[in-house]
């Protein structure tokens, strides 16, 4: 493994605003660059344990946060929709990285942003990984319900009396407190989200269309991951949706819905491995294309 530098933190700026960003980069040879989406309510922090990782294994890893969503500013209606974010994602990938070895990791709803983005400019991107997410909206199943609750709370409540009911919920539902200082962040990072954000990301997580076989269509590698315990979209549609990818899930151990920070050396380690194996794929699709090049040319 190559050197890698510590993480930090800038505001990158593109044609479409200001978006805070988290990064780590190798301290010698760069093998490719990472664009990593959060899901709802995240932020880039849920990535940080793994972009040290990421960088040790020669990758320039960036996650951000996207719009509305804690340091980020938020914006107008309008710009919530997922072709919207799709376009950010596009904007910050043009600002840190340059054309080719593009590689995009959505977690849960940014999975969704992920899936768009690669739809939107599929030539920008060598593969996509989609972390604890799912095909589309949750549609009517319960979870729907749980979040047009929260959508309807969020439009009428401070975001802090929004918070301790979805600590409530959690509660209700048996789900492990986060340690002290976790919780802090987590609170502090809720607070800060513009409220239009929230209820669009989660009107989105109801209706957003499956696309899957667009994204299949695209002849893109495709990785799904999840958590061994992730309590988001069900495990039989996660399954379902990389059957439909041409993959299988891969299941990381010892995590629910947020493996690079329950697990990061395994999430880690399994990114890497899928990252590698799309990059040696494609330089030997290279070589077999120079060798055919070079052969029609000495036939001519």
């Amino acid at each position: 493994m190559t050197g890698a530098a510590q993480v930090s933190t800038i505001d990158v700026v593109t044609e479409r605003g200001r978006f805070a960003t988290m990064s780590a980069a190798p301290l010698t040879t760069v093998r490719g660059w990472v664009l990593l989406i959060p899901g709802f309510t995240g932020s880039k922090e849920d990535f940080e344990p793994i972009l040290p990782l990421l960088a040790a294994a020669g990758w320039q890893a960036v996650a951000y946060d996207q719009r509305g969503q804690y340091q980020t500013p938020g914006g107008y209606a309008a710009s919530y929709t997922l072709e919207a974010l799709a376009s950010d994602a596009l904007s910050i990938a043009d600002a840190v990285a340059p054309t080719k070895g593009r590689h995009l990791v959505g977690h849960s709803f940014g999975g969704l942003v992920a899936q768009a983005a690669a739809l939107q400019a599929p030539q920008t991107w060598q593969s996509v990984t989609l972390v604890c997410s799912g095909p589309g909206g949750f549609r009517t199943r319960p979870e729907a319900n749980s979040l047009r609750s929260f959508a309807e709370l969020v439009g009428v409540a401070p975001l802090e009396a929004v918070y301790e009911a979805r600590l409530s919920d959690d509660r209700r539902r048996g789900r492990r407190a986060p340690a002290p200082e976790a919780a802090a962040f987590q609170r502090a990072r809720f607070s800060a989200n513009a409220p239009e954000c929230l209820r669009a990301m989660a009107q989105l997580l109801i209706d957003a269309p499956d696309r899957v076989v667009e994204v299949a269509a695209l002849g893109l590698p495709v990785a799904v991951v999840r958590g061994a315990d992730d309590d988001a979209w069900s495990h039989a549609v996660q399954g379902e949706m990389a059957a439909r990818l041409g993959t299988s899930v891969g299941v990381v151990p010892d995590s629910a819905h947020s493996p690079a920070v329950e697990n990061p050396p395994e999430m880690a380690r399994r990114l890497i491995t899928f990252l590698t194996a799309t990059e040696e794929s494609a330089l030997a699709l290279d070589e077999r294309a120079y060798r055919v090049r070079d052969q029609l040319d000495s036939d001519r």
